[in-house]
């Protein structure tokens, strides 16, 4: 850990993850961010997969998007629907322009979370009227 007059310094990661969103938006290129979601994560789990999300956090694509020293906060629409959206920046994997793949990628500390289902589980199947049981089929 870098210090300063034994002051721990802070993570440059929330700093490189905003210099890169204005990268892209001045040079009109849609900033995407990989996120390796574990609990902390506030996402649409529907839309995770192999416990990544990549999300998109352009100005056109978000709603009131905040990208602090711990939380990237926005909302966005999700099958038209608004959803809120809070990641630890702690969660963050990558950032990087969808038109030319340029970009950054981060080590993402893996705790020893539940592991984090793909999708929302299934309903239990329902239950059949007239009992259940074995029967005897002539």
């Amino acid at each position: 850990m870098n210090t300063h007059a034994g002051t721990p310094l802070p993570s440059t990661k929330p700093y490189l993850l905003r210099a890169l969103w204005e990268w892209c938006n001045d040079n009109g290129l849609t900033p995407y961010i990989v996120v390796q979601v574990d609990a902390s994560c506030l996402v649409p789990r529907e839309f995770v997969r192999d416990r990544q999300i990549v999300l998109n956090i352009g100005g056109e694509a978000t709603q009131a998007l905040r990208m602090d020293n711990d939380l990237v906060h926005f909302k966005a629409r999700f099958g038209g629907v608004t959803r809120e959206v809070m990641v630890p920046v702690a969660r963050v994997a990558a950032i990087y322009a969808r038109e030319n793949g340029q970009g950054m990628s981060f080590e993402v500390e893996d705790h020893a979370d539940a592991p984090v289902p793909d999708s929302p589980p299934e309903p239990p199947a329902p239950k059949k009227p007239g009992g259940g049981g074995m029967r005897i089929v002539k």
